[in-house]
């Protein structure tokens, strides 16, 4: 009798089980790209982000490889990951999409990567339960560059997102003011399950870190240790 009430509760548990463990090869990578991008933003010498705008963000979004051609065909967007602070570490990562808005490419470039530093939580929770449009729903302006935020405009200081590219090995602030940004809803689902939002997982509720999302927060970890070291 054990045996015939054993089978009907693996099969309950099976989907659950499999649902998280369901990311694909392309979020993998994804999240390696991120890593990287954030590593070599951080390590551009003086033509990176600067040092105390990155220790005071509050969350940081990561596009890589977003491509002209992305835009050109219906339905396509770019696809990235933003983390945000906890009181102890950077949270589990949310998978992004990012619609292109009235905004172009530096000149000349077919493809970048964009960095989004979030300089505070308005909007986040917004953003996470739909979308945001940069720019109306929340300010956002091109970031300034080098190691020193001394530089920045106060439309830069009071924006609530900063925006920086790299194309071509060039760092630069970029303006992506009318492009919308909001979770890539099947891959969270791929990667936490389905009945998991993305709010939650951005608080740490009911998740675990996947096991290919920790090098890119061992990164964003890394590196801003390296700058509170640094100002100490």
């Amino acid at each position: 009798m054990r045996k015939v009430w054993l089978l009907p509760l693996l099969g309950l548990l099976l989907p659950a089980t499999s649902a998280r463990a369901a990311i694909s090869a392309a979020e993998v990578s994804r999240l390696h790209e991120a890593r990287a991008v954030v590593a070599e933003f951080r390590g551009a010498a003086d033509n990176g982000i600067p040092e105390d705008l990155w220790s005071r963000a509050q969350c940081i979004v990561v596009i890589p490889n977003l491509k002209k051609a992305a835009f050109i065909i219906g339905g396509e967007y770019g696809k990235g990951v933003m983390s945000c602070r906890t009181p102890s570490r950077w949270g589990a990562p949310v998978f992004m999409e990012l619609e292109k808005g009235s905004w172009g490419f530096q000149i000349g470039a077919e493809e970048v990567d964009l960095v989004l530093v979030i300089q505070n939580r308005r909007g986040v929770e917004k953003m996470l339960e739909d979308k945001i449009q940069l720019g109306a729903d929340v300010s956002a302006a091109a970031g300034p560059l080098g190691r020193s935020a001394a530089a920045a405009t106060d439309l830069q200081m009071r924006a609530e997102i900063l925006s920086y590219s790299r194309a071509r090995g060039v760092f630069a602030g970029i303006d992506i003011s009318g492009g919308v940004l909001r979770p890539d809803k099947d891959a969270n689902k791929d990667v936490y399950g389905p009945s998991v939002s993305a709010l939650e997982i951005i608080n740490g509720a009911r998740v675990s870190i996947p096991p290919a999302a920790k090098e890119f927060l061992s990164t964003l970890a890394t590196e801003a240790r390296a700058t509170t070291g640094k100002k100490r």
